[in-house]
């Protein structure tokens, strides 16, 4: 950035009081919250949030110079901004696996075939027959918890629970389940995948690299032969 697109002084301490102000006014709306959902305290952490941004990138270009503040982002996560009682909610799963062993699959749904007159392996008895009979038989959930038996691997998993004005009438959504629901509506999310058991993997091996090493310096320190010292 050139000297003439700096900010000035004036600005960065301008931006700076606006931290303070909405600082005071973040901690007001939590003292006077009336719930967790309260819509003032959300109103004011956008507000806070938004000028630490500010803050940040004027002092930033001006100095050179970067604060502590931790700047949610959509990568992050949204905040919540919904309605502070939600009449209603929905919640919204998704659940990845891998098929490994087709046949194991297959069989699980033949046993459920041959003892229920209703069930019907379509699709030319394959996979894609299979995970209808399996589904149409048992909950997610229990497909969840007995993925193995079934010849499966899991994958990635997302809960969202999401507020709602209200619940919708009966068939409203049923063309597009997944369509409108905006992440600012998102009361909470849980999320499962392989990825984060990885990098608590990655942290432990550098504590160990960095064990081994101290261990390494010490035990070279005891062995080390002591100097002379010339009379």
């Amino acid at each position: 950035m050139s000297d003439a697109a700096l900010p000035t002084v004036a600005e960065v301490r301008a931006a700076a009081e606006a931290v303070k102000a909405a600082l005071d006014r973040h901690l007001a709306a939590v003292e006077r919250r009336t719930g967790d959902d309260d819509p003032e305290v959300y109103t004011a952490f956008n507000e806070l949030a938004a000028a630490a941004e500010e803050y940040d990138e004027l002092l930033y270009d001006r100095y050179d110079e970067v604060t502590p503040f931790e700047i949610p982002t959509p990568e992050d996560g949204v905040p919540y901004t919904g309605p502070a009682e939600p009449a209603a909610f929905s919640v919204l799963i998704r659940r990845d696996y891998a098929v490994v062993e087709p046949p194991r699959l297959i069989a699980q749904a033949e046993r459920v075939v041959a003892h229920d007159r209703e069930a019907e392996l379509v699709h030319d008895g394959g996979t894609a027959g299979a995970l209808g009979v399996l589904f149409g038989e048992y909950e997610p959930d229990e497909i969840a918890s007995r993925y193995k038996e079934f010849g499966l691997e899991e994958g990635d998993s997302t809960l969202w629970i999401a507020a709602l004005e209200e619940v919708a009438e009966p068939g409203d959504w049923l063309g597009s389940p997944f369509e409108h629901t905006a992440p600012e509506d998102v009361l909470h999310r849980f999320d499962v995948s392989s990825v984060f058991d990885e990098d608590e993997d990655e942290d432990e091996d550098e504590d160990e690299d960095e064990d081994e090493d101290a261990g390494a310096d010490a035990d070279a320190d005891e062995t080390a032969e002591p100097g002379l010292t010339p009379a």
